[in-house]
């Protein structure tokens, strides 16, 4: 997910679409969360990996 929101960043950014950049913000974010949950070790929505 954080891969897919860097792309989409760098997408948005460099064809000056704003639906990509705010694609990215969000997919960004939800990667962020569901890794930092991941590392502490909580499994969200029964499962302990997203990977």
């Amino acid at each position: 997910m954080i891969t897919l929101g860097v792309v989409l960043l760098i997408l948005g950014f460099i064809f000056g679409i704003p639906i990509l950049w705010t694609l990215g913000i969000i997919a960004l974010v939800i990667g962020a969360v569901l890794a930092l949950l991941g590392v502490l070790g909580r499994p969200v929505a029964g499962r302990a990996h997203y990977y």
